[in-house]
Formats: structure tokens, C-alpha cells, sequence
């Protein structure tokens, strides 16, 4: 699983410091983001190969509300790889404390004309190494 931390800062929040709900959707995006390119797979290598990732669909569930200054962590971890979209799961936490899960899917584009294509095969078994296994 790929964890990083993100501070929350006074843009990330509301007038009474709980974080906007839109903006969880950008913390997700960057520690999927940076799972990539610690595989080296970052979005310029991949559009370079043809490739690029878009979101397909997400389901949010909202547990608790992270708040101004919270360091939060923010996971990624493959759960389904098909032929030509990946699905991440993806928590943020504050300590041990659930706040946010998520399922995001994301599709497999030509970078020439945003057209679904499979994923090169490389790439896919590689993703395919990460698949998340049974949790306790």
C-alpha cells in the first residue's frame, strides 16, 4: 500500500476549518499520483508511452471530518487491474482514525485522442503485482 502525508492547510477548509469536501477528492488524486511515479510511472512517462489515466467513477464514503492543521495520510492501493482501467482503493486517515474511503476507478486513454486502449502489457503486470490481498 503507498501512503503519503498532507498537512491541512486554511485553502483545504471551510470558514469553520473542516475540510471541503472537494478537496478530499484532490488528496486522493495526488497520493494515486505519486503511487505512479514511485513505480515510475509518473503522468509524463506515461503520456510519453501513449497513456493516460482519467477517472472513470469514485464512490466517497464520508466518515469523519479531518480539520484545519490535521496531518493526514492518504493511501493507494490497486484493488482490480482489467484490461483497460485500473480500480485504487484509497483511505485518508488522521492517526489510526478512519476518515474518508474511496474506491476510484480509472480508465486506460490513448494520450493522442483521450480513446480507451488496453493498458500496455508491462505496465498491466506490474499493477497486476500490487493487487491489494484479502484484508483481516
Amino acid at each position: 500500500m503507498f501512503s503519503i502525508p498532507i498537512r491541512v492547510y486554511w485553502e483545504d477548509t471551510d470558514a469553520g476549518g473542516v475540510v471541503y469536501h472537494a478537496r478530499y477528492v484532490a488528496f486522493l488524486e495526488r497520493a494515486r499520483s505519486d503511487a505512479l511515479r514511485a513505480m515510475g510511472r509518473g503522468q509524463q512517462a506515461l503520456q510519453q508511452s501513449g497513456l493516460v489515466f482519467a477517472v472513470h467513477s469514485m464512490r466517497l464514503d464520508f466518515l469523519r471530518p479531518a480539520r484545519l492543521d490535521d496531518l493526514l495520510q492518504v493511501t493507494a492501493e490497486v484493488a482490480q487491474v482489467r484490461r483497460a482501467s485500473v480500480v485504487f482503493s484509497q483511505r485518508i486517515l488522521r492517526g489510526e482514525e478512519l476518515l474518508l474511503a474511496a474506491e476510484v476507478k480509472v480508465a486506460s486513454l490513448r494520450a493522442a485522442d483521450f480513446r480507451p486502449c488496453p493498458i500496455e502489457a508491462a505496465l498491466h503486470q506490474e499493477l497486476e503485482s500490487l493487487l491489494a490481498g484479502p484484508t483481516a
